[in-house]
């Protein structure tokens, strides 16, 4: 996916308060990051921040970290969030093979918005989902597991719910049609740019929660 050059997108990553620039520093001390114990929430592929920044906003005990490949979209997600004073909210340009270098047994869920999916078979060991990322947020999670995904992709959504029960997760909630449906679900009106696009077109948004109590 080609994402829109922004100019001088190094320079408004490297000078922003919201980016932590050395990641594998902070390993299990995150919330010396934070200042505080308040749980931690990780977005894997934020893109331009718009769902991580909202999810920041709402939920001011709680703790966010958007991580992004992409430093134009890093750049991008600074951009929207540089006139706001959110303390509970931090950002990584990294990638999402890295974050065991990143975090110990922190991070309490993890999202997967719209990510990139992958459709062909060569590829479904990148997808967010697969077995070999499901073995990595192991490393990471503090305790019990708690993955939350949206996405419009039917082979992406057919695939996760195929590994994630492989894996052993069982699903809080799964839907065809998110916005369709009759059940409510907390911070449904919080949506990515893509979802918002999505929904215009009255696409469908595929959802799952699934959890791994240990």
């Amino acid at each position: 996916m080609r994402y829109n050059v922004v100019k001088n997108a190094e320079r408004i990553v490297d000078s922003s308060e919201y980016l932590i620039k050395n990641p594998n520093n902070y390993k299990t001390q995150w919330k010396e990051v934070f200042g505080n114990n308040n749980k931690i929430c990780l977005e894997l592929g934020m893109g331009r921040g718009s769902f991580i920044i909202e999810m920041a906003k709402k939920h001011p005990n709680i703790n966010f970290i958007g991580l992004e490949l992409d430093i134009n979209q890093t750049a991008t997600a600074i951009k929207n969030v540089e006139k706001e004073k959110i303390t509970n909210l931090k950002m990584i340009c990294a990638d999402a093979n890295e974050i065991p270098n990143m975090f110990g047994k922190e991070i309490d869920t993890i999202y997967l918005t719209f990510s990139e999916p992958w459709p062909k078979e060569k590829d479904a060991k990148k997808r967010f989902t697969s077995v070999n990322y499901l073995k990595l947020y192991d490393r990471i999670f503090k305790k019990n597991k708690h993955i939350i995904m949206k996405t419009d992709n039917k082979i992406l959504f057919a695939s996760a719910l195929e590994s994630l029960s492989d894996y052993w997760y069982t699903f809080n909630r799964v839907s065809l049609d998110l916005h369709s449906d009759e059940r409510h679900i907390e911070d449904e009106e919080i949506v990515t740019d893509f979802e918002r696009q999505y929904i215009k077109e009255k696409r469908p948004i595929y959802y799952v929660d699934a959890v791994f109590n240990d």
